[in-house]
């Protein structure tokens, strides 16, 4: 090998193996090095696929990502062609392959990629929701607190909002979502994409926490309606300081608070700031 190598990210079936881009079969059996979230996975993806892979097989996850990366780079810049394949989707998207892609670009190395099967886009395409403006959060934090937190951080949004769950804490996410979004506001719970029990649920978001209580399987995207447009009449005090209340929770900083709560609002910034300091007086000199 000689020359610079390229780094091909390569998008793989998200649960039916027909789907697989024709460009991957190629790639897999091209690649000197062939990066894969897990052997095991690649080793039956292959055998569907009806190929053989020539080049090294290397194991590159969450725990050892780091540690390999620079191993990768190395090859890469000694002129290797090394393909990036997780277990399902693109590379990257929530899954191994930043760090990889960061460390090429910075030593200015070559990267393709051989888009696939995306569970985000596909989620998204299926709930039935607005998809001119969205964004991607990826999964929620596990604590409940913590994941209280991030939900407030984007309450008012108005992009749909893209998650991935695991099955078990399904129903605890859905009903934090109707807690902090709201109990009407509209979902969709994709479920088993392109797989053989593939389920999208559309529903209020409470609705969907009741029917999650009762256990849900599989490969789970969740898929939320963006905050509605509020109007300065439809937001009193109360609700003002609430909001501003809940950013300081999540860590904003009370000016950095109140500057996106008037902004979500469409209201001049000293409005709910005089909100937030007679809330306080009123807090400060109780009941007479």
């Amino acid at each position: 090998m000689t020359g610079t190598g390229t780094l091909v990210l390569a998008g793989t079936p998200i649960g039916d193996t027909a789907d697989a881009p024709p460009r991957l079969a190629a790639e897999l059996e091209r690649a000197d090095v062939v990066a894969a979230e897990d052997t095991r996975r690649l080793r039956r993806l292959t055998q569907a696929l009806g190929v053989h892979t020539t080049g090294r097989v290397v194991s590159y996850f969450e725990g050892n990502e780091s540690a390999r990366t620079p191993e990768l780079v190395e090859e890469l810049a000694q002129g290797a062609r090394v393909l990036l394949v997780t277990d399902a989707g693109m590379p990257s998207v929530s899954d191994p392959g930043y760090r990889l892609v960061a460390a090429a670009v910075e030593r200015g190395l070559r990267i393709t990629a051989v888009p696939g099967p995306s569970a985000v886009l596909t989620a998204l395409a299926l709930s039935g929701l607005p998809v001119d403006r969205f964004c991607f959060e990826g999964f929620l934090p596990r604590k409940a607190g913590e994941r209280l937190g991030r939900l407030r951080e984007v309450a008012g949004e108005r992009r749909t909002l893209v998650y991935f769950e695991a099955p078990h804490r399904l129903a605890a996410t859905l009903e934090a979502m109707a807690e902090v979004f709201g109990a009407d506001r509209r979902a969709a719970v994709c479920r088993e994409l392109t797989k053989t029990y593939e389920e999208v649920r559309r529903d209020g978001l409470g609705e969907l926490a009741a029917w999650a209580a009762e256990g849900v399987r599989g490969e789970i995207t969740v898929v939320v309606e963006g905050a509605p447009e509020a109007g300065p009449a439809d937001l009193d005090d109360a609700e003002l300081v609430r909001r501003v209340r809940d950013r300081e929770e999540a860590g904003e900083r009370r000016k950095e608070a109140i500057a996106a709560v008037a902004a979500e609002a469409g209201l001049p910034k000293r409005q709910v700031f005089d909100a937030v300091v007679a809330a306080k007086n009123a807090e400060r000199n109780g009941p007479k």
